[in-house]
């Protein structure tokens, strides 16, 4: 199984951190933020990464280069201006194979185990679904949730329920190369319409994450984690 890290954004909340250096290699705990998703999938078996990046994207080249120090054989998707992400994800398909592949958000932190991305990938391909989702609870930055997740696994984006029962998108989700076959490449695409249309034919799975996940969005948040982490030290 193949896996891809989004780190194309400009990270605008993050300045003036991101001004000369791209968010996934802002420092914590000693090492760059996207160092500890690459050390993660490598050690649940999952060594084929994609990086794709846009804002000075040639120092995430130079930092991480092929990946081989980190277990990893990194291949990267260049985007002369960000594509969002079902853009950037639709751009590097040639580089993600035939199968269900992992997405993981480069400005997320979480201890969600990788290792179980294989079982959720077959579970795409036995039950002919287009995604999976991880969902967290609700952060205090946004409190309004996103999508429902059913008894029966499956996602609603707008429950009939409102916003009680609603949990928040982690930016952790596994994807069928189908869910993007209809986008141009090269174009700006939101995934969110895309999630939207497959959730209305119930084609998105997903689950429930209760363990620590951070969306290191602001300089606030990113000081907070790393306390945490220097705290107590998670994998």
């Amino acid at each position: 199984m193949r896996a891809m890290i989004l780190a194309a954004g400009r990270g605008e909340r993050m300045r003036p951190l991101t001004d000369h250096t791209p968010k996934p290699l802002l420092s914590v705990a000693g090492k760059p933020l996207i160092q500890w998703h690459i050390e993660r999938l490598v050690s649940a078996g999952i060594t084929q990464i994609v990086i794709n990046h846009a804002w000075l994207g040639h120092k995430i080249e130079a930092a991480l280069g092929s990946g081989q120090a980190l277990g990893a054989q990194l291949q990267y998707s260049p985007e002369p201006t960000a594509l969002e992400t079902a853009g950037g994800i639709a751009k590097a398909l040639p580089l993600l194979g035939n199968g269900p592949f992992l997405v993981v958000n480069g400005d997320v932190w979480c201890n969600w185990p990788f290792g179980s991305a294989q079982h959720i990938a077959n579970q795409l391909s036995k039950q002919n679904k287009l995604a999976w989702l991880l969902l967290v609870n609700n952060p205090d930055h946004h409190p309004q949730g996103d999508f429902y997740l059913e008894t029966n696994g499956h996602i609603r984006p707008d429950p009939s329920a409102g916003i009680e029962g609603k949990l928040t998108f982690s930016g952790i989700g596994a994807y069928a190369p189908e869910l993007f076959s209809g986008l141009p490449v090269n174009h700006p695409a939101p995934l969110a319409p895309l999630l939207r249309a497959a959730m209305s034919k119930q084609q998105v799975i997903g689950t429930h994450y209760n363990g620590p996940w951070v969306d290191v969005g602001t300089p606030e948040r990113l000081a907070a984690l790393e306390q945490q982490l220097v705290t107590q030290p998670r994998g």
